[in-house]
């Protein structure tokens, strides 16, 4: 019941403050997909996977955020000798059986303009979670109502990043630091990249 209300509050805390929103500031809300780069900086895993924000203006430079993002994805460098040239390192990425996933809510202060920069700063939580089976829509639901409070951890994430629309369509790049707590604070470089459709 926990996870469920925890979820609930993390979802409908983005609908709340659409009353917050004045008419004349009601000119857009915006959904968005993302490629998420996240680097665990304990273990110095990287881990890659998708997710979806909402976005309502409050008024022309201020918005309301929550995403959520599922990681299911890591990285490896592999380094390998090419006969006659030296080394060459590659990167390989694979499914994994680790995986995480966040939830975060919160304001975003934006510049107006076709290009838009902004800062951001969110609250929520990340779960670290094993599961072998291959991702997908259900597994990513299956995660989201199984949140084990033993392994999920509060997190912040203070970030910027920039925007740049064609009409109803843009493009969005985020940098930030997701820091979560376990035995002390956690600090982790997260990247998101994605469409934007603005309405």
């Amino acid at each position: 019941m926990k996870r469920i209300a925890m979820i609930a509050i993390l979802v409908g805390s983005g609908f709340a403050a659409a009353p917050l929103v004045r008419a004349q500031d009601l000119n857009h809300a915006e959904f968005g997909a993302f490629a998420e780069y996240f680097r665990a900086h304990q273990t110095n895993t990287n881990f890659g996977g998708v997710g979806g924000r909402l976005s309502v203006n409050a008024s022309k430079y201020f918005q309301v955020e929550a995403e959520m993002g599922y990681d299911f994805t890591q990285s490896f460098n592999q380094t390998f000798t090419v006969p006659g040239t030296g080394f060459t390192t590659t990167t390989v990425v694979q499914r994994s059986d680790f995986r995480v996933l966040h939830g975060l809510f919160g304001p975003k202060v934006q510049m107006g303009g076709p290009v838009k920069l902004f800062v951001t700063v969110k609250g929520g939580f990340d779960d670290f979670m094993f599961d072998k089976r291959a991702p997908g829509f259900s597994t990513f639901a299956s995660s989201v109502d199984n949140l084990s409070i033993s392994n999920t951890h509060p997190a912040f994430y203070p970030g910027a990043g920039a925007e740049f629309f064609l009409g109803p369509i843009g493009l969005r790049l985020d940098v930030g630091d997701e820091i979560y707590w376990a035995n002390g604070a956690r600090n982790n470089l997260k990247i998101t990249f994605g469409p934007t459709i603005r309405f």
